[in-house]
């Protein structure tokens, strides 16, 4: 029998040690030799989505995953599970009735999820070209050799396709206006600049499954005439770059690339290009920019890309995401791709699910499912079980829906017609405690930072929301303002140049549409009901909830509350700095939030 040890080697958790649990792991086996009737082989994969229960050790076939594992734990993961056949039961997971879970499936977490972009991840080596090649991998290339340009873009346009990067426009057409262009240099490029705070699904890709990518773009090249192609990838993301890089090598090595891609005669030629860590170059104007060695600034459109981008030549940019998808598109048919989902969006969708929920990590669902499906059932719902307040979804640039419409499907229109958006995918969950004033002037001054200064509306427009949204968070805000945020954001969807200054105002729109109670709190009440703008927040006691445990004294970092044990506390508002830290360590819920007298 032969047992693989998978350790999950992702960014997350090899910042937890795997890389030296996965060694421990090779030198272990290789002492004891585990059993005479078992040969055990460690492979290092990908990340498996589940990263705050990292580091995640898989034993298959066995098909046992262990959470968490520290060092210490490997020889009794040898000894119990690799040599006596048993699971380690302290390592499992708790299901949401508290039963330890073998199975990666049965974890809820885990269950309702159905992977396509993430399909290999957790599963293969990313540094084994025969790993990708044993999960059906470079099938889609081969298959694509065999036909015709136009039956390629057919057959992603059966697929429904739409772009993952935020977009959401459809692959095909982009791909068609490329093809008709009568050029003697064309240009693919994959964006790998993801940027949004707390999103790290094209990280995962890049990471865990480079072939994936790289058989994309190839077919994306293949489909639109390109003999040349690179991929963008952001210069944080070391480790993507290392495993990119390698991959080409491994792919060319093969003859998945390189002069004679697989016997047929055709050229494919891929480079990696690092990005310089401007969120703009997100936009693909601005990204191409930046391959040219030029300052990341977007381009007015027309010309499109695809018309004339790099070099002049024509350019077809496609999202890591959206070419992960391809090769199971042309490999199985667009129309099998097309089952999943809805009218208007079809396939999968990954998202980075953040924030104020129990289960947070890498998630990939049909489109159409509700958000409620996404908080609740794979997230398990809201931390310390508070109330759900917003979530805000696709990034810095997206809205921010209400409880009333948690059972919204997730897809790209019906996000769109609710002022917020897709994005590539991120997701960040909220609570009562979130103060939407404060989140929309976080994401701003954001946006403010990031804006490329080019066009006057969104550098001029980021700068006077953030200090009209600062005044009111700080409590100077006035009469009027919420009216002004309003108006320069209208005014922003129209006359801005690229995407990120037309959908800069959806934080600061969508927050007025459905918290606008909160912001004529902070402006006329002079208060913040989340108790988190310090300027308009004071702390108190409640006297006959509090049970005298001192946890608030003793979390106070500056002393101002006192009391006796079992017996009520007291917050001193001169010395209080309004941190909330009593809040947090009160257990009882006996600390509440007022306006700052004297407001």
């Amino acid at each position: 029998m032969t047992r693989t040890v998978l350790v999950c080697c992702g960014t997350g958790c090899l910042a937890n040690g795997s890389k030296a649990i996965a060694d421990k792991f090779e030198a272990l086996i290789a002492e004891k030799k585990a059993d005479a009737r078992t040969e055990c082989f460690v492979k290092r994969t990908g990340c498996n989505g589940f990263c705050e229960n990292g580091p995640l050790v898989k034993i298959m076939p066995d098909d046992i995953i262990y959470y968490k594992v520290k060092l210490s734990d490997v020889e009794e993961i040898i000894d119990t599970t690799l040599i006596g056949g048993k699971p380690v039961e302290r390592l499992l997971y708790k299901d949401d009735k508290g039963r330890p879970v073998t199975k990666q499936e049965e974890n809820p977490f885990y269950a309702p999820q159905l992977k396509t972009a993430l399909r290999n991840i957790g599963f293969i080596d990313p540094l084994k070209v025969e790993d990708y090649l044993a999960a059906g991998g470079y099938e889609g290339l081969k298959k694509a050799l065999t036909m015709t340009q136009d039956e390629i873009i057919e057959e992603v346009k059966q697929s429904g396709l739409r772009g993952r990067g935020g977009a959401g426009f459809p692959t095909w057409r982009k791909w068609q206006t490329a093809r008709e262009q009568n050029a003697e240099v064309k240009y693919v490029g994959c964006n790998g600049d993801e940027g949004d705070p707390g999103a790290f699904m094209d990280r995962s890709v890049l990471e865990g499954d480079p072939h994936t990518v790289l058989e994309g773009l190839a077919i994306a090249a293949l489909a639109v005439g390109a003999e040349e192609g690179f991929l963008y990838i952001r210069d944080e993301y070391a480790l993507a770059v290392k495993n990119v890089t390698a991959a080409i090598k491994d792919a060319e090595a093969h003859g998945f690339l390189g002069d004679n891609v697989m016997g047929s005669g055709r050229k494919i030629k891929f480079s990696v290009v690092r990005g310089g860590g401007a969120f703009v170059c997100g936009e693909e104007t601005a990204l191409i920019a930046s391959v040219e060695g030029k300052v990341g600034e977007p381009k007015p459109r027309p010309p499109f890309p695809a018309i004339k981008g790099a070099f002049g030549a024509p350019t077809t940019i496609n999202n890591v995401e959206t070419l992960a998808n391809l090769p199971v598109i042309l490999r199985d048919g667009g129309k099998k791709f097309a089952s999943v989902g809805t009218e208007g969006s079809k396939g999968t969708k990954v998202f980075a699910l953040v924030g104020k929920v129990k289960r947070t990590g890498l998630v990939e669902i049909p489109m159409g499912v509700t958000l409620r499906h996404l908080i609740y059932d794979i997230g398990g719902g809201i931390q310390g079980d508070r109330p759900f307040k917003a979530v805000q979804t696709g990034g810095p640039s997206g809205g921010c829906i209400p409880e009333n419409m948690l059972d919204l499907p997730v897809d790209f229109d019906t996000l769109k017609a609710k002022g917020a958006m897709m994005g590539s995918g991120g997701m960040i969950v909220m609570d009562d405690r979130s103060c939407m004033v404060e989140v929309a002037r976080y994401y701003i001054e954001f946006l403010a930072e990031e804006s490329c200064g080019k066009c006057t509306p969104c550098r001029e427009g980021l700068r006077q929301m953030l200090g009209i949204l600062t005044d009111i968070c700080e409590g100077r805000g006035k009469k009027g303002d919420i009216e002004l945020l309003e108006s320069i954001g209208e005014m922003m969807q129209d006359a801005c140049l690229c995407a990120l200054g037309k959908t800069a105002a959806n934080p600061i729109l969508t927050t007025i549409k459905y918290f606008r109670d909160e912001y004529e709190a902070h402006i006329s009440g002079h208060r913040c009901p989340a108790g988190v703008c310090t300027a308009l927040t004071s702390f108190k006691v409640e006297a006959d909830k509090c049970k005298g445990c001192t946890m608030c004294a003793k979390a106070c970092p500056v002393g101002a509350v006192s009391g006796e044990v079992k017996k009520p506390h007291k917050i001193d508002p001169a010395k209080c700095i309004a941190c909330g830290s009593c809040r947090e360590a009160c257990r009882f819920g006996a600390i509440a939030t007022e306006g700052r007298k004297g407001k």
